[in-house]
């Protein structure tokens, strides 16, 4: 997977990263999540915390605000597999950060990293999936989805009773200022002052407590100690001051419902995407909002600029993150989106189907090797047992056959995710046999349905063996669709010869069909899983015809 998931501030993208990650660590999977900010590390790991603290997944976050010897202990933790889901900063992109298996990253407002980082991620593991999340992709993310190099999902509707963000441009007025936030303090909100440079933001702070002198304001930027940010963002989420000064580092994620007022100065030096998020730190209630853009005269600024704060004023609608980005591709243009150049076939093909080109030819490479097996398989030539050529990473199983843990026999919703977790990860006969007997000593004599669940993990396996990419069982008919590439070291092997040969002893049981894609066969009287695993074990036992 390489999906960019776009969706305005608020709309509930952090929301689809904890069902992503809770998914991925039921399946024996690690998830990376990389956020931009510490403050926004912090908030994510409160999050997810607080809404997975019932399960068994570990959860931790790594930033420069964590102490050496605490920061030692996360990565010792992700090495060995003890945590399930890290949070961090570009802290995840160091030499230091190894993943026993990581199986996906989730990169949380990309267009604050630059792609040498993102792809840093990405080399860890050839096979991680990837999920990105914003409002304002960059315009090279962008272009990518557009050109459909890879996937691109839309979340168009508003949370409920969410209301569009009044947004004015306005030149540095003093007025202007303190009406904004009194109206917002008379309706007992807070307000948000951006000012992105560190060495005169006490200045602000100086004006403001000047021209509103009972008002309780606070300053907050990325040169302050990680412990005293906490604890004013802490502060102010609580009500203890009314104005929070502060640079872009509130830009990305923070939730705080009663801010309902920001001004932000200097505008002409943002980008359209930070703009835009900075705008989303408000109306994230059902109260109505106020941005206030302060710039000097258009005249004064850069065409590009007038451009940018325009389409600010302009797009102040819900939802209007995916148009600003348009607007952001329109004016900067996509830039280069591989090397130097863009050249080469992957826009004619597709970005997931020259990927699936590239690990297939890399599989058989390795096959003829000699080292084209699975970590099953080193597993057993470790314990002396026969080796076997795998031609096929995964095989995905469908069917209507009752196949589970049931409730009553393990009752705790936790131990059976946590289960069907560890069931996912066997990787030999040896580690299926022993969690066999683990079970029955705990819970008892295995039911049906979990007997199939175990068998279904053996029939998985074989079917790799087989070069089967997809299995349907349904209505004790089980259609195998076998891997696409005609190409493959498998039709030249002696089991597609043994295969060739249980059919044709067969013909009334199997049914062989040839698309152009794919070979598809079909075998009659399929009741249960185990019948299954003895229709791939006859096929593989059979000696090859001369």
């Amino acid at each position: 997977m390489d999906r960019l998931i776009c969706g305005d501030v608020g709309f509930g993208k952090t929301e689809i990263a904890i069902r992503a990650a809770f998914k991925a660590a039921t399946d024996g999977k690690q998830t990376a999540i990389l956020v931009p900010t510490t403050i926004l590390a912090l908030q994510h790991y409160q999050t997810f915390t607080s809404r997975l603290e019932n399960f068994p997944v570990s959860i931790d976050y790594i930033s420069r605000h964590k102490k050496p010897a605490q920061q030692k202990e996360i990565i010792r933790k992700l090495k060995t597999g003890e945590l399930d889901i890290i949070i961090g900063t570009h802290k995840l992109a160091g030499k230091e950060i190894e993943f026993r298996d990581l199986g996906l990253l989730i990169i949380d407002e990309e267009q604050r990293f630059g792609v040498a980082v993102k792809e840093k991620l990405k080399s860890m593991r050839t096979n991680v999936d990837t999920l990105t999340l914003t409002a304002t992709p960059i315009p090279r993310t962008l272009q990518f989805s557009l050109m459909g190099a890879r996937d691109l999902s839309i979340i168009n509707t508003p949370p409920p009773n969410r209301m569009p963000i009044m947004t004015e441009l306005h030149g540095f007025n003093e007025e202007i200022i303190k009406e904004g936030i009194e109206y917002e303090l008379n309706r007992n909100g807070q307000v948000f002052f951006i000012h992105n440079r560190v060495d005169n933001i006490g200045g602000i702070k100086l004006m403001i407590n000047r021209i509103l002198p009972g008002v309780k304001a606070t300053v907050v930027h990325g040169q302050m100690e990680g412990r005293l940010i906490e604890n004013i963002m802490f502060d102010f989420v609580n009500g203890d001051y009314d104005v929070l000064i502060a640079t872009t580092i509130i830009e990305s994620g923070l939730d705080i419902p009663n801010a309902n007022t920001i001004f932000i100065n200097n505008a002409q030096h943002f980008g359209l995407s930070e703009l835009h998020q900075l705008r989303g730190r408000v109306g994230r209630s059902n109260k109505k909002a106020f941005c206030y853009l302060l710039a000097p005269p258009l005249q004064l600024i850069t065409q590009e600029a007038r451009r940018r704060l325009r389409a600010i004023e302009e797009f102040s609608e819900l939802g209007s993150g995916f148009n600003i980005a348009m607007q952001d591709l329109d004016i900067r243009g996509s830039g280069n989106l591989l090397g130097a150049e863009q050249s080469g076939f992957i826009a004619d093909v597709g970005f997931e189907t020259y990927q699936r080109i590239l690990d297939e030819a890399m599989l058989e490479l390795k096959t003829e090797a000699g080292t084209g097996t699975s970590p099953a398989v080193k597993d057993e030539e470790d314990r002396g047992e026969p080796r076997e050529h795998v031609y096929t990473n995964d095989c995905q199983i469908d069917t209507d056959l009752e196949i589970m843990f049931p409730d009553d026999y393990v009752p705790n919703i936790s131990e059976r995710i946590r289960l069907y977790k560890e069931l996912n990860s066997m990787e030999s006969d040896g580690q299926l046999l022993d969690f066999e007997r683990r079970m029955t000593d705990r819970f008892g004599k295995l039911p049906a349905p979990a007997i199939e669940l175990l068998n279904l993990v053996k029939l998985r396996r074989l079917a790799c063996r087989m070069a089967v990419e997809k299995i349907v069982i349904r209505n004790k008919v089980m259609v195998l669709y076998f891997v696409a590439d005609k190409g493959s070291l498998f039709y030249k092997s002696n089991t597609f010869m043994q295969l060739i040969q249980s059919v044709n002893t067969d013909k009334r049981r199997f049914r062989v069909k040839q698309t152009e894609s794919r070979l598809i066969i079909s075998v009659q009287n399929i009741a249960n899983i185990q019948e299954a695993i003895n229709i791939f074990s006859s096929v593989l036992e059979t000696p090859p015809v001369n």
